[in-house]
């Protein structure tokens, strides 16, 4: 094609859009604009207040000790050990015999003791005769004195003769309380000896040595051969009763909320389940050095445990039905401690009272109602007066 025809045919082309451009003007004028998009609010995670049972708990830790030591110590001294009857570990019974110590030195003391007391009964025997005999001469020496006194009140006695059984009467009685004191002294010797016997009878007694309660052997420092002496160490010590404690420590600002009879779950290595104790003692003093309390949990006898074990112990101090929210929930600010409260998307802070905290979830005692929304996490980026779009925990969740 020529280059002239192309020049012609530009231009027309040109001509025909300068024709169509301000219709197109036209038509673009005529739209309306577009309105503005609505602001898109922040979805932020929200929990209901709601209402559960909390526990209160309170941590220790300490070891297992008896809940009462009994020592066992002869009690007679100086006689040498014969048998052992009971071992580290038995459980005895009370009154049962743990060992016996030699009676052989007792025994011959009893022999001689035995032929003491027959002596005393013959003295006795012998007391009894000499007193009736002086009893009857002694009757016999009044009568005489009375017939004497009558016969010289009639003038057929000299008063030489009347005095002769006047004081043959009086020899007489004086005989007769002689005798008297004799028997006496003899059945007092008697008794001194049979006393003699039954302190003897109780060292023989003595020379089992018996377990005054019920309970486990747990150390026994006796040898056959040793001699018996309650100044060495113990023979055996017992635990009464077998019953075990655990002496904890706690901190001290702990100590007031323990009370006896509080239950308590103690755990220990070795053992598969957790088991249950009770609060005895809450000691009354705190250590100055360590500023540490100690409370004494009963524990069953019956429990696998051994003492010196070391457990921990978590006490329940307090159980009840309380309003609650999300521990994260929960900030604090200006002093105080607060929740993030939402009503209607909108977001305020609440200042609240809390109380007792288990797991995740924390009480609050004041500020907020059973079925309100806080926002799950205070931390998240709202702040007082903002407004949001609230997403369930458990929608969140999912």
């Amino acid at each position: 094609m020529p280059r002239s025809a192309v020049i012609v045919l530009t231009g027309a082309v040109l001509a025909g859009l300068m024709l169509v451009h301000p219709a197109a003007a036209q038509a673009e004028a005529a739209i309306p604009p577009a309105a503005e998009p609505a602001p898109s609010l922040p979805a932020i995670t929200v929990s209901p207040v709601g209402r559960q049972v909390l526990r209160d708990h309170v941590v220790a830790s300490g070891l297992v000790q008896p809940m009462e030591q009994v020592l066992v110590q002869p009690l007679i001294e100086g006689q040498p050990i014969e048998t052992l009857e009971a071992d580290i570990g038995d459980r005895v019974e009370q009154g049962q015999v743990l060992a016996r110590l030699s009676d052989s030195t007792l025994r011959l003391q009893m022999s001689q003791f035995v032929a003491s007391l027959a002596s005393a009964d013959a003295a006795i025997a012998q007391g009894e005769a000499q007193l009736l005999d002086a009893q009857t001469t002694a009757d016999e020496a009044t009568r005489v004195n009375l017939r004497t006194a009558q016969l010289r009140s009639q003038g057929a006695s000299s008063q030489a003769a009347a005095d002769t059984a006047a004081a043959n009467a009086a020899s007489a009685a004086a005989r007769v309380t002689v005798a008297m004191q004799g028997l006496e002294a003899a059945k007092a010797q008697k008794a001194l000896v049979q006393a003699q016997i039954d302190n003897l009878n109780l060292q023989l007694a003595r020379t089992e040595v018996r377990a005054p309660v019920a309970g486990d052997v747990v150390a026994r420092n006796a040898m056959v051969g040793a001699i018996a002496s309650a100044a060495g160490a113990p023979m055996f010590t017992l635990i009464r009763d077998s019953k075990l404690e655990l002496h904890a420590d706690v901190s001290e600002r702990f100590v007031l909320k323990l009370a006896p009879g509080q239950t308590a779950s103690l755990r220990a290595v070795g053992l598969t389940q957790p088991m249950t104790g009770t609060v005895r003692l809450v000691q009354p003093t705190i250590n100055p050095d360590t500023r540490l309390g100690q409370v004494r949990i009963a524990i069953d006898p019956a429990e696998p445990v051994r003492m010196g074990m070391f457990m921990e112990a978590v006490i329940t101090v307090a159980e009840h039905d309380a309003v609650v929210v999300p521990v994260t929930a929960v900030g604090s600010g200006d002093g105080q401690t607060t929740v993030m409260r939402v009503q209607d998307g909108l977001v305020s802070r609440v200042p609240v009272t809390l109380g007792i905290r288990e797991g995740g979830m924390i009480e609050v005692v004041s500020g907020l109602s059973e079925g309100d929304l806080v926002v799950t996490k205070a931390a998240a980026f709202v702040r007082d007066g903002d407004r949001i779009n609230p997403v369930p925990a458990a929608a969140a969740t999912n």
